[in-house]
């Protein structure tokens, strides 16, 4: 047989139609392939830092904000209670706060960017029962967190008290104020 007689248009479109069908099934079998390695949104969500509106706030309550499952208090403190913090150093384990978990910036008596508002891990640094907010002071409770668990009691920073089962100061998470009153609670732009 002479190559007179084959039809080259013919064979070239052949083998351009084998090429795409070919190519589009590589690709539609590498797209769920290689999103098969992005993590889940529930995990994306687990680590993902989060927003709490605190324009509603009044002074003297708390709102509880779940971060990497664990619950992060943001509490409003009036100046009374910010008041009692230096009147209690001496009965604090560490009122410096240099045995505890808290960014820089946080390692002050308020613990704090604001001193106004305090944001903490409601997590006792004990055995990991969660501690109950206390705003009232009386003649024997300057105020500030109580766990009931095993007795630990903490200040309006979350400093513990010495002679109290819970090692350190309650966790301060990394976190920055995106606006006057919005706080993004897992990220604090230092990276």
């Amino acid at each position: 047989m002479s190559s007179d007689g084959i039809d080259k248009s013919r064979r070239r479109f052949l083998t351009a139609a084998t090429s795409v069908v070919g190519g589009a099934g590589v690709v539609a079998v590498a797209v769920p392939f290689l999103s098969s390695w992005n993590p889940s949104a529930r995990a994306q969500s687990a680590g993902a830092p989060v927003q709490a509106d605190i324009s509603k706030l009044e002074a003297g309550a708390q709102i509880i904000v779940k971060w990497q499952g664990k619950p992060v208090w943001v509490v409003r403190r009036d100046e009374t209670s910010l008041g009692t913090l230096s009147k209690i150093t001496s009965q604090l384990r560490d009122p410096e706060s240099n045995e505890s978990i808290q960014p820089a910036y946080a390692k002050n008596e308020t613990r704090s960017i604001k001193p106004e508002y305090l944001v903490v891990v409601g997590i006792c640094t004990h055995l990991g029962c969660s501690p109950t907010y206390r705003p009232e002071i009386t003649a024997d409770w300057m105020g500030g967190f109580f766990c009931p668990c095993h007795g630990s009691k903490f200040d309006f920073s979350g400093r513990v008290y010495a002679g109290v089962p819970a090692p350190t100061n309650l966790d301060i998470p990394p976190h920055r104020f995106v606006a006057e009153h919005v706080v993004l609670i897992g990220d604090d732009g230092e990276a």
